[in-house]
């Protein structure tokens, strides 16, 4: 929507009786002839590469009263369906062109505003002249004063009558919301709004703000617990599915909604973010020494296994976040965001109890701190004696960090390309741990090869956040902090 904003509030100039806006095709004039003032508003240009697009929903109807900010109208583009917002009050007096898969061009008129209610019916008749539609300028010409701001959005006196829009689906369907409701979304962890089964109270069933902020997960429901949405195929099981279906030669699995809204999550990420991989070899022989002097020091019992690899992983992640911040941000749409706290997920469970725990403030926590958080989640997964499925109620479980770890070396992958889960920018998919001869550098020694512990570690990256070279600078300082533990310490 932010195209749309800046079309009507771009400088325009006059000709003759009409208002073109010049840079954005929006033909917007108030015609001073038979008819009452009003304004003949085109169909706007939203890409500097838009020629034409088309009309996919009319949300009001003629002679229907609309507020600064209500969304008129949706358009389609070759790329996107975009939000076509009002910016001041009025009344929609006449629909020149109708929703459906006709491409109109840019400029092209496509409906009639005016501010008062009793000025609809002069314009049911109405029909385009042929020069209303705005020429193709020769020349740049020079803009008029800049226009007021636009007045804040309030409440209509008279309520659209448009039938409310259903629950966003979790198919992706087109969502009609405000973009503060699309941002506080992101910031929220929640993903997509097209993922989320919100309804909405706002004009029409527009999703606002406040439904946003009112929405609980549907994991949530019976234990205040989030599905993760960071690896493919992770389902939560706080809301059961339904029993399977028999066909014949076949079985149908209903999907909870928990896992539906995971799926749906995982393919807005996968379509929209722009991912790449980073690959890197890290030897692993200093960090369990140093794993084994660690826990020589901590007097464990018989059935503590101490600190374990992955939590020394995790707290090589947070550090490398550290020394490359710009990878601890997230993509807003209009700006990137950089978090000062390190937030690790990491992925625990298996099959239908697969979840992603958060880690708060790992780049400032020792590595014993992290192992205990680590323990403490994991347990809350254990099934119960009489053979239930766990229900995890922590609040960790339901937040989303600023990097998600995941260690797919207990199945024997030895790489693993994850899909990010939004609004992160970057996770980390760690392989099996494997002995393996490589060259020595060891300079006093006689050997030629050497055998190492090594595992190979891999970055998705979202490239309108973290571009190639500081994709590589990050795994650089994991390799470095990996096998130099001792920094982990610091």
């Amino acid at each position: 929507t932010m195209a749309t904003l800046a079309a009507f509030r771009l400088a325009s100039r006059r000709i003759g009786s009409a208002t073109v806006a010049r840079s954005t095709g929006i033909a917007r004039g108030r015609w001073m002839s038979s008819y009452p003032p009003h304004e003949l508003v085109g169909m706007p240009s939203l890409s500097p590469t838009m020629e034409a697009g088309t009309i996919a929903k009319w949300n009001l109807a003629e002679g229907e009263e609309f507020a600064a900010g209500d969304v008129l109208c949706e358009v389609e583009t070759d790329k996107a369906t975009v939000d076509f917002e009002a910016q001041d009050d009025g009344f929609l007096a006449r629909i020149l062109a109708d929703a459906g898969p006709t491409e109109i061009t840019c400029g092209e008129p496509i409906m009639i505003t005016v501010e008062e209610g009793d000025d609809v019916g002069a314009f049911k008749d109405y029909v385009v002249e042929a020069s209303a539609a705005p020429a193709e300028p020769a020349a740049p010409a020079a803009p008029a004063a800049t226009p007021p701001p636009a007045p804040a959005a309030a409440a209509p006196v008279t309520p659209p009558l448009a039938a409310a829009a259903p629950p966003a689906a979790a198919t992706g369907d087109r969502v009609v919301a405000s973009p503060l409701a699309h941002t506080l979304a992101k910031e929220m962890g929640f993903g997509p709004l097209s993922a989320l089964n919100i309804v909405g109270t706002g004009p029409g069933g527009r999703i606002i703000a406040d439904d946003v902020r009112e929405y609980v997960p549907a994991a949530a429901g019976a234990a205040e617990a989030a599905a993760p949405a960071t690896a493919p195929g992770a389902a939560a099981v706080a809301t059961p599915a339904a029993p399977p279906v028999p066909g014949i030669g076949y079985t149908d699995y209903p999907l909870s909604p928990a896992a539906m809204e995971i799926a749906a999550q995982l393919s807005h990420s996968k379509q929209n973010v722009p991912h790449y991989y980073l690959t890197v070899d890290v030897a692993l022989d200093s960090l369990l020494e140093t794993r084994k002097q660690l826990n020589a020091m901590l007097n464990l019992g018989e059935d503590d296994a101490g600190i374990a690899v992955n939590d020394l992983m995790v707290k090589a992640a947070a550090a490398a976040m550290k020394a490359v911040p710009s990878a601890n941000a997230s993509w807003m749409d209009t700006a990137v965001r950089v978090y000062d706290s390190v937030d690790v997920n990491f992925v625990v469970g298996s099959g239908d109890a697969l979840y992603s725990p958060v880690i708060r403030d790992a780049g400032r926590r020792g590595v014993k701190s992290i192992s205990d958080d680590i323990k403490a989640s994991v347990a809350q997964l254990e099934p119960s004696e009489e053979g239930e499925a766990a229900m995890p109620t922590g609040d960790e479980f339901g937040a989303v960090g600023t990097v998600t770890v995941m260690n797919m070396g207990m199945y024997g992958v030895k790489a693993c390309a994850p899909i990010i889960r939004e609004p992160q920018a970057v996770a980390l998919a760690l392989g099996a741990i494997e002995n393996r001869i490589v060259p020595n550098d060891d300079a006093d020694s006689e050997e030629i090869y050497k055998e190492s512990v090594m595992l190979t570690a891999t970055l998705s990256c979202d490239h309108r956040v973290v571009d190639g070279a500081v994709g590589a600078q990050w795994l650089s300082a994991f390799k470095s902090h990996v096998e130099n533990p001792t920094t982990l310490l610091l």
